[in-house]
C-alpha cells in the first residue's frame, strides 16, 4: 500500500502504527468517493452498528462538521463519526466516535480518525487509500481498538464489500 501520514503512535512503550488498507475499484474517482461517503448504505452491512435496536440505514452528511450516523428500527438515531475534511472526489477524514466499548463517543479529544483518499489510475481504476489512525485517544484500550477494525470483519472487509457496490453496472 502507498503510505499515507500518520506516524506511529507511542502508548507506554508501544507503538502502535495506524491500519492501513487499500482496494482498487473499476470506478471512475468521483463514483467511488460518492458510493463510499454518501451511497454508504448501499454497501454498509447491518451487523456494524453501534445502536441499541436493529439499523435501518447509514446517513453520512457530506459537509465539514457533518454527522455519520445509523438510524435504528427503534427510530432512535445512533451518531458515530463526524466529518472533519470534505473534498470530493480525492478524500474526506471522520472523527471515529466509537468507543472501544463500541458506544458513542461525544469527545472528539477521545477519538481515533479514519482518512480515506480517492486515486485516479492509469487503467481507469480509483486506487482507495484508507488509513485509520490516532488509536491511542481511546487510552488504556487502544490496542484492542486497533486490533478489532485491523481484523478480517474490520476495514479489509469492508473494503471488499465497498469495492463490489462501486465496480457494479461499470
Amino acid at each position: 500500500m502507498t503510505e499515507m501520514t500518520g506516524a506511529p503512535v507511542k502508548t507506554g512503550e508501544t507503538a502502535l502504527e495506524p491500519v492501513r488498507k487499500n482496494i482498487r475499484v473499476r470506478a471512475s474517482v468521483e463514483r467511488a468517493f460518492r458510493v463510499f461517503t454518501t451511497e454508504m448504505d448501499s454497501w454498509w452491512p447491518r451487523t456494524h452498528h453501534i445502536g441499541s435496536s436493529p439499523m435501518k440505514r447509514v446517513v453520512v452528511e457530506g459537509r465539514p462538521g457533518g454527522a455519520i450516523y445509523t438510524e435504528q428500527e427503534d427510530g432512535n438515531n445512533c451518531p458515530w463519526g463526524t466529518v472533519t475534511t470534505w473534498d470530493p472526489p480525492n478524500r474526506f477524514i471522520m472523527a471515529w466516535q466509537v468507543s472501544p466499548a463500541w458506544q458513542y463517543e461525544s469527545d472528539l479529544a477521545k477519538c481515533s480518525e479514519v482518512e480515506v483518499q480517492f486515486t485516479r489510475m492509469d487503467d481507469g481504476t480509483t486506487l482507495v487509500e484508507l488509513e485509520h489512525r490516532g488509536f491511542q485517544r481511546h487510552g488504556g484500550a487502544c490496542a484492542r481498538m486497533r486490533e478489532t477494525v485491523n481484523q478480517d470483519g474490520g476495514w479489509g472487509g469492508l473494503l471488499s464489500m465497498f469495492a463490489s457496490k462501486a465496480s457494479e453496472n461499470i
